[in-house]
């Protein structure tokens, strides 16, 4: 498991490090380690490693500058930038320029036009508070546009390490191939701008003893948060025993949405699939003729999980849709997927939010932005200012698991406990992906999977699959929601039990 860790908490592991360690410790294990990876990225057989390093007036400076030290003796050949008066810098970083005084290390002050190995940003580090502008915003451009790997260390310069923002409406950030990042992992790198930005990220703990970690409610995901809810199927069973799911949505002109979560529900191993729609129902979906399509007002609405929103329109029959469900699963205790309008319905009618906000049985709310807006009645970039804090209180006002859709998608509940997504890619950015991660998520609630754990897998498996397709050279231009159906079906059988222990000799 990968925690995350704000930024205040990194500056309390640290100080508590600093305490019991000699001087200079953590800038010499952070200098050396950056070195390391530097050597690595700057291999290349036909030429020595040209490595040019951008040093800043702190202690992400210091790094860089005692990684220098490191290269030069590995055989690189080092140029350095620094940005700062060598008298002003803190005393580590101080040390570490006077070090490089013996050394075959090259001063400049404009970047020569050369061939470069590798660029190591020690520009900012976590600490930046105001935007890069000025000479500095020119010097990120250039070393944007070397045509080499570059590598950040802790953080892009320029990027807020909790939020994933760049820092400022008018900032800039360096745009990283690789991040090096010390002591813990952070949110900022995972969501928002940040994986953009930040590139493959490695940690590093600086060989910190672990006595001086704190706890965090952040995590980074993966399919060990939810690999003990994967079960294999047993031979003695039927299509009850993996529950039923009800779609309800499909206003005219959207019957679409409806389509595409009930056929990620029927991949996702829901027993029986149920597609409602409040617009004019189909006779069946000729492409998937397992869904059993209903006019709205002819669905049960006492089955256990029903997905409320894609397609839902906001009409006053879509309007009398969601407040039928909503009254319904208040006796009957059902499970809600609420999605797309069945969200902006809420949001603008504070009965329904009340209603919500004490059902008993677990909810999920899957928003994007402009949608989380609407519930915390703000802007979208508001809530892209500080996604995290974003979704934790939209699980809190709603007593919902929340799914916040976007790069690194954020998965919070009312305890304040964090998931951050590292799955999916550029393709999931086209009409209909939300409405099958709704379907999804109501699939394996059907299956009696605890919520937390659906949300988590249901994004993770979402993510997964567009992985898979763009593996399969499908994507990530042009890659559609219904494609992600059968990849998702692939995703989950590669995570079963039984599917692991297929490869294993039979006794």
């Amino acid at each position: 498991m990968q925690p995350l860790f704000s930024i205040g908490q990194l500056r309390s592991i640290e100080s508590a490090a600093l305490a019991v360690l000699p001087p200079g410790s953590l800038m010499q294990r952070a200098g050396a380690a950056a070195a390391e990876m530097a050597i690595t990225l700057s291999l290349d057989p036909s030429h020595a490693a040209q490595i040019l390093i951008i040093a800043g007036p702190g202690n992400n400076g210091g790094d860089a500058l005692v990684a220098a030290r490191y290269l030069v003796a590995a055989g690189a050949a080092v140029s350095i930038k620094l940005c700062a008066d060598p008298a002003r810098l803190p005393d580590d970083a101080r040390q570490a320029w006077q070090h490089l005084s013996t050394t075959t290390v090259r001063f400049v002050e404009q970047i020569p036009s050369m061939r470069w190995s590798l660029v190591i940003d020690g520009l900012f580090g976590i600490g930046l508070t105001r935007p890069i502008d000025g000479e500095l915003a020119a010097l990120v451009t250039t070393i944007n546009s070397l045509d080499c790997p570059r590598l950040s260390l802790d953080v892009p310069s320029g990027l807020n390490a909790d939020t994933g923002i760049v820092i400022g409406a008018a900032g800039c950030a360096i745009k990283a191939t690789h991040t090096l990042t010390f002591i813990g992992d952070k949110p900022g790198l995972h969501t928002a701008a940040g994986r953009d930005l930040a590139g493959v990220v490695s940690v590093t703990d600086l060989a910190i003893d672990r006595r001086f970690f704190v706890t965090t409610s952040m995590q980074l995901g993966s399919a060990t948060l939810f690999a003990d809810a994967v079960r294999p199927r047993r031979h003695d069973s039927h299509k009850g025993s993996y529950g039923d799911v009800v779609v309800l949505g499909g206003a005219d002109g959207m019957t679409g949405a409806v389509l595409l979560a009930a056929r990620a529900a029927v991949h996702g191993g829901g027993g029986r699939v149920f597609a409602g729609f409040v617009g004019t129902a189909p006779t069946y979906d000729v492409m998937q003729p397992e869904l059993m399509c209903r006019p709205a007002e002819k669905i049960d609405f006492g089955i256990s999980v029903i997905v409320v929103g894609p397609g839902l329109g906001t009409s006053p029959l879509s309007l009398a849709g969601l407040q039928r469900v909503l009254q319904n699963a208040a006796l009957h205790a059902n499970t809600l997927v609420l999605d797309a309008d069945a969200l902006n319905l809420i949001a603008a009618d504070s009965t329904l939010q009340a209603q919500l906000a004490q059902h008993a049985a677990p909810v999920v709310i899957t928003p994007h932005p402009l949608e989380a807006a609407r519930l915390l009645g703000c802007s979208a970039s508001a809530i892209q200012a500080d996604r995290v804090a974003a979704a934790v209180t939209l699980a809190q006002r709603y007593r919902a698991v929340v799914m916040l859709k976007g790069s690194g998608t954020v998965i919070a509940r009312p305890d304040g406990k964090v998931v951050i997504n590292p799955t999916g890619n550029p393709g999931l950015a086209t009409a209909g992906t939300g409405d099958v991660l709704a379907g999804l998520c109501g699939a394996l609630l059907a299956q009696r999977w605890p919520v937390w754990e659906a949300a988590l897998a249901a994004v993770w498996l979402h993510g997964r699959a567009a992985d898979i397709l763009v593996e399969n050279g499908i994507g990530p231009i042009g890659l559609t929601a219904s494609e992600l159906p059968t990849a998702i079906r692939q995703a989950l059988n590669a995570l079963s039990p039984a599917a692991k222990s297929a490869d294993l000799p039979q006794s």
